[in-house]
């Protein structure tokens, strides 16, 4: 798909979550500093602090897999508290609100400004990116975003990007799409334009 495509010349604008609208760090690591507070309270030990600072060197170095038997072994947690750091991930309220990347926050700004619908598709568990969106610091933006999530689409043998086009009137040529690092995946398959999100937050380094 081209990559060079201005706003300007669609008549709408979907947009990824994780790594497009903000870090997906910025939420897993509260996530695991609320985890850890829950557990030095409920058992004492380990101390809050040092379970989140290698919560977060873990996940920096390993990512998310495998995360919580890393913990676990080195701490000597339980593993019954496995299920309550995995419904953290779905039901934390963040100490911390979100921030959207300003490029993008500005991108999107300007084009509700200039009437075009802005759309939100991201994959992942519904019920977690939910959780997500509503930490957002959102500055107004949130009464005028529609969004699809592509697990729940995928789930009624419905193509995600293709659904969304037909659902909102709008053809392949029509949109532009922002997709987090490398992955255009949803662009191809339905033949929309797209530009790699990194390629816009270089204006924000």
């Amino acid at each position: 798909m081209r990559t060079d495509v201005n706003i300007y010349q669609k008549r709408a604008l979907v947009i990824g979550l994780d790594d497009v609208l903000f870090p997906k760090k910025d939420y897993l690591l509260q996530v695991y500093y609320l985890f850890a507070n829950l557990l030095e309270y409920t058992e004492t030990v380990p101390p809050a602090k040092d379970l989140t600072e290698f919560l977060k060197s873990a996940y920096m170095h390993h990512g998310e897999d495998r995360l919580f038997e890393r913990g676990a072994e080195v701490f000597g947690i339980d593993n019954k508290y496995q299920a309550q750091f995995d419904r953290l991930h779905f039901t934390a309220k963040l100490p911390l609100k979100l921030l959207l990347y300003e490029s993008v926050r500005d991108i999107m700004r300007a084009a509700h400004e200039n009437g075009k619908p802005l759309f939100i598709l991201t994959g992942g568990n519904p019920a977690m990116q939910l959780n997500k969106l509503r930490h957002v610091e959102w500055e107004g933006l949130d009464r005028v975003i529609k969004v699809y999530f592509e697990e729940e689409l995928a789930g009624q043998q419905k193509e995600p990007m293709t659904f969304l086009l037909a659902e909102n009137g709008l053809e392949s040529e029509d949109v532009l799409y922002i997709h987090a690092p490398g992955d255009d995946r949803l662009a191809r398959i339905a033949g929309v334009d797209s530009v790699d999100v990194e390629r816009i937050l270089t204006d924000d380094k």
